[in-house]
């Protein structure tokens, strides 16, 4: 899963009044008005916060008649708040990969001039060479768009492709235009 999926669902979920319609809405469904009622909220206060929830899929609504009830996505709600903790262990099957498994899968995707030949199509090869790309860059240190595309050109042309990969596998993060790697202890490897 992507972190800044994971991120935007905690940022959602991080309002009391949020956190409070799901626990009511455990109890089963209700609509607006209810809800604005257990709260002692305005019904439009109830909607601008189920419209953020109905945006994460926490929650959805079924129409009975000319009401409205909201549903608790229990499901959703369950995956997105253990997700984090699976952030490493999607992949770990290539972190227990010898040194030697890791250089000949290097040696097969590099020619000699260090220039990657193709992005492998295997997940555990591709997690390989991307961390083997990841060795030019120094963790603490905030790089521009144009610097990352700059390096990987180094390696390959296709950027923006090898770019996404490295935040796709937790190698890096990006905020607004600019890249910084994470802890190695994220990484996908």
């Amino acid at each position: 899963m992507q972190l800044d999926r994971i991120v935007n669902f905690h940022k959602t979920i991080g309002d009391k009044t949020r956190i409070k319609i799901i626990a009511l809405l455990q109890g089963g469904p209700l609509h607006g008005q209810a809800l604005a009622g257990k709260l002692g909220l305005t019904p439009p206060t109830i909607s601008y916060h189920i419209t953020k929830l109905r945006e994460i899929d926490v929650i959805f609504q079924r129409r009975d008649k000319n009401t409205i009830y909201f549903h608790l996505n229990e499901k959703k709600l369950q995956s997105m708040a253990t997700a984090i903790l699976q952030i490493r262990g999607e992949d770990m099957e290539a972190f227990h990969m010898s040194k030697d498994e890791k250089y000949n899968i290097i040696t097969n995707f590099f020619d000699d001039n260090g220039k990657l030949k193709n992005l492998p199509a295997q997940r555990k090869k591709k997690l390989v060479v991307l961390e083997h790309l990841m060795k030019g860059l120094k963790i603490g240190r905030t790089y521009q768009e144009k610097e990352i595309n700059e390096y990987i050109k180094q390696f390959h042309d296709d950027y923006a492709t090898i770019r996404r990969e490295f935040i796709m596998c937790h190698f890096m993060n990006r905020q607004d235009g600019e890249y910084e790697l994470n802890p190695k202890e994220m990484w996908l490897i």
